[in-house]
């Protein structure tokens, strides 16, 4: 698993979010418990920590179920959820990227009808939107904590130009991208929407 993906599930896992749940599992090296995502037991280090993309691989690799989380049991989260859960993955990682509804299902390997139906039954929202609300989060973390220029945030976050990303930001946030900028870093406090 490269170390971008690694540092989003475990993120996941930090907070308990389920956006992984029954995507990966968590093995726990020290203990060798591999658990859920969302286990309320106590929070294992990142350097212990090896996710699995089934519960049978990591009972092959000699883990047994969390007691408290019980992997292996039939949880909240089906496979419509999972498959939402995917989708949100390659969201997070491959966000500069042209992402079409097409480009996401065939990574999937089903027709883009499916995968826009399951994904706002699961979510309550598009791929598209998800897109746009990754890359506001992203764009509004490098205005507040980097130096780079307006034009370089809106191409970093996939945006391809310097008017477009502004009028976009604009449209998402009611403030300008320099506006968003120097209000925080000003002090003043916005709310994200």
């Amino acid at each position: 698993m490269e170390q971008k993906l690694f540092d989003l599930v475990y993120e996941a896992v930090v907070n308990r979010e389920s956006t992984y749940e029954g995507v990966y599992f968590t093995g726990v090296r020290t203990t060798k418990i591999v658990c859920r995502p969302t286990c309320r037991a106590k929070i294992p280090f990142a350097s212990n920590v090896t996710f699995y993309s089934s519960l049978e691989d990591a009972l092959q690799a000699g883990f047994r179920p969390c007691k408290r989380c019980k992997p292996e049991a039939n949880g909240a989260l089906r496979p419509n959820a999972a498959l939402a859960a995917q989708v949100d993955a390659i969201i997070e990682t491959q966000y500069k990227d042209k992402l079409t509804l097409t480009m996401l299902a065939a990574s999937l390997a089903i027709s883009p009808y499916h995968l826009q139906r399951i994904y706002k039954e699961v979510r309550g929202y598009s791929p598209a939107e998800k897109t746009e609300r990754v890359r506001l989060k992203h764009s509004q973390r490098l205005l507040i904590e980097s130096n780079a220029s307006i034009a370089e945030i809106g191409e970093a976050v996939g945006c391809g130009s310097p008017s477009y990303f502004a009028s976009w930001f604009s449209r998402r946030t009611g403030i300008s991208p320099s506006g968003y900028r120097n209000g925080l870093r000003g002090g003043d406090l916005f709310d994200n929407p």
